[in-house]
């Protein structure tokens, strides 16, 4: 699985903490970015998908944060099994969204895809579950499920803190939302218009300095 340009935006905007999960954890992309900005984290990474278990178990052993990552080779519904509830401060997941579309024949990338391996309801109300009182559940979803995410949401007493609506140029409509939700109800919902490139199609300062602490040419 290639790193996308979600788990970038995601890994960047994320909330932390003291605690994290990262549910999906994929190639680990998400969990390194996480342990990059919140230096005393402790960072729990779960993965079902055997072949992406070897990527992330290679990228955190030959990471600097080797000793604050630790890898979970099951699924998050076994997980939940496993783990008090409240703890973790926060709780990040780059959730496979696609309900009714084909799946795909690689078992591998449908699991990542398609949320008939992780239903939203299961991953919604496992991390309500698993949060402390004020922590925060962050997300990268599409606009066409929008709705019946944050419906979810609520209905586990998460509720949107911080919402950034992701364009990719300026004449285009939003192509993504991170969403960081609270397990309490904010003073009051900040929402973030942010576009990844200028009507030229040249990167927009916004996502340069978004990204800039993460990349290893020192430029995109």
């Amino acid at each position: 699985m290639k790193v996308g340009t979600d788990s970038d935006l995601l890994g960047a905007l994320a909330a932390g903490g003291s605690r994290i999960l990262d549910i999906g954890t994929g190639t680990g992309v998400l969990s390194l970015m996480l342990a990059q900005r919140f230096l005393e984290a402790q960072i729990s990474a779960v993965e079902i998908d055997d072949g992406a278990v070897v990527d992330a178990q290679r990228n955190f052993s030959t990471s600097k944060f080797a000793d604050r990552i630790h890898l979970f080779p099951t699924s998050f519904q076994e997980y939940l099994t496993r783990v008090p509830d409240g703890s973790f401060d926060s709780v990040v997941c780059n959730p496979p969204y696609f309900h009714r579309s084909l799946e795909c024949p690689d078992s591998g990338r449908t699991r990542a895809r398609h949320s008939s391996s992780l239903p939203f309801e299961v991953l919604v109300s496992g991390a309500a579950r698993l949060l402390v009182q004020g922590g925060r559940f962050s997300v990268c979803i599409p606009p066409e499920v929008h709705q019946v995410f944050v419906s979810e949401c609520h209905k586990n007493g998460l509720y949107i803190a911080d919402q950034y609506n992701i364009r990719t140029v300026p004449y285009r409509p939003t192509k993504r939302y991170v969403l960081v939700l609270a397990k309490d109800i904010p003073a009051q919902m900040c929402e973030h218009d942010c576009c990844m490139r200028n009507a030229d199609n040249t990167r927009s300062d916004w996502y340069l300095r978004l990204m800039e602490d993460f990349l290893l040419c020192g430029k995109l």
